[in-house]
């Protein structure tokens, strides 16, 4: 028991040691906001525009099958009273043919452009993380966080890291 005892004493000894070592030394910490970084970097803006142009033809397409559709559905509504039974069902397969073949077209499509959204925004977060690691070894940081629930501005270094990616061509 008495050495239990002089175990605690001493861990809270060094304990009180070590807290007024790191009070002694001002640690210099850094935040950045990754998805500030994503929103507002030129390279973040590239890629997403490259993206635009990359996906854009193929989201009009499918909005264009989607309005063909519902139009077709709507005249088989509409059509139905009149139609033999034959064509009605007919109609209906064709109908539910069409829906299928787009529901796979936009499933792809999603795929597709989730794959190359991570893509290019797995090649923004590298150079962003270079320039991160540049400023803190400049600068001297102790840490540099990215996402914290609460910072103060004071260690914001967001701006630093936009502005130092907006510089590299």
């Amino acid at each position: 028991m008495m050495s239990k005892l002089l175990q605690s004493a001493a861990l809270a000894a060094s304990m009180i040691v070590a807290a007024s070592a790191v009070q002694a030394q001002e640690l210099k910490i850094g935040y950045v906001n990754s998805e500030r970084v994503l929103r507002e970097a030129n390279l973040a803006k590239t890629a997403q525009a490259k993206l635009e142009a990359e996906f854009g033809k193929r989201e009009k397409d499918l909005r264009d099958l989607e309005t063909k559709l519902r139009g077709a559905a709507e005249k088989l509504e509409k059509d139905a009273p009149t139609l033999s039974e034959n064509e009605r069902a007919r109609r209906q397969r064709d109908v539910v043919e069409q829906e299928r073949d787009l529901q796979r077209k936009r499933r792809e499509w999603q795929e597709d452009l989730t794959q190359r959204k991570n893509e290019e925004l797995s090649a923004v977060v590298e150079k962003a993380n270079r320039v991160i690691k540049q400023i803190f070894e400049a600068e001297k940081y102790d840490l540099i966080l990215q996402d914290a629930i609460h910072f103060s501005a004071r260690v914001d270094v967001t701006k630093k890291v936009i502005d130092a990616l907006n510089a590299q061509k």
